[in-house]
């Protein structure tokens, strides 16, 4: 299985037959109220289509997308991969970079949430501040 090793904090929320993946960060602390239920970071693993017309994703592709979501419409992390296990492989990739404070999660947000990210700080790797 391509999940087993995981980062501490993320979770395996859902494997379809198809192939397609969602891993979650903390949901214990996400869904409490401790931190905004939105804010979930969360990321897919698809061969859906990435057009923007609506309902292009259920067509498949031949490639594998990962998708980091820090919200629904706010994308951290990006990656196109030839197979299901590269993309399998980039989603842990992903988590890994996450847990360690190298994803720029900031830089993802046109507008500044610095109460959120001073509290995620806490559980990723970063120190840094805006």
């Amino acid at each position: 299985m391509a999940f087993e090793s995981l980062p501490d904090g993320w979770r395996l929320w859902n494997e379809e037959p198809s192939g397609r993946a969602i891993l979650v960060y903390r949901p214990d602390v996400f869904g409490s109220g401790d931190l905004p239920d939105e804010c979930l970071p969360t990321i897919y693993l698809t061969n859906g289509a990435r057009n923007a017309r609506p309902g292009s994703g259920q067509y498949a592709t031949d490639e594998w997308h990962v998708v980091l979501f820090l919200e629904p419409e706010i994308e951290a992390v990006t990656q196109t991969h030839e197979s299901r296990e590269a993309g399998a492989a980039g989603a842990v990739d992903v988590a890994e970079r996450f847990v360690s404070g190298d994803v720029d999660y900031r830089g993802a947000y046109q507008v500044p949430r610095e109460e959120y990210f001073a509290r995620l700080d806490e559980f990723v790797g970063s120190s840094e501040t805006a």
